[in-house]
């Protein structure tokens, strides 16, 4: 079963920048909205706005809520979520990948 985000919920995840080191993702939703199970490799979140969400890992539930502009790691996981805030959720994650090659990047490799 393929539980890549963009695939498992297209309305609500979008890829905006994808390459060997990286892979960026856009999350959208509004109030009520769900996703169905999916899973992240280890990624960095940055929230764009205040979202208040409930989350479902398994037999575990949990209810998240965090302003706008907070970055924080995300360990690898699988979970679906729900919307359980007044407000529209805007994200974005960073999936991070191993062994990339950064000597495409506009700014070339660090330290150059």
């Amino acid at each position: 079963m393929d539980l890549d985000p963009v695939a498992t919920n297209p309305d609500h995840y979008k890829v905006i920048l994808e390459n060997a080191s990286v892979r960026v993702l856009e999350y959208t939703d509004q109030p009520g909205d769900a996703t169905t199970p999916h899973a992240h490799p280890d990624s960095v979140m940055y929230t764009l706005s205040a979202f208040r969400r409930r989350l479902t890992s398994g037999s575990m539930t949990r209810e998240v809520e965090l302003p706008a502009g907070v970055v924080t790691w995300v360990p690898a996981q699988e979970h679906f979520g729900e919307n359980i805030g007044d407000t529209p959720t805007h994200v974005i994650f960073v999936e991070l990948r191993t062994g990339g090659d950064v000597t495409g990047s506009p700014l070339g490799p660090a330290g150059a």
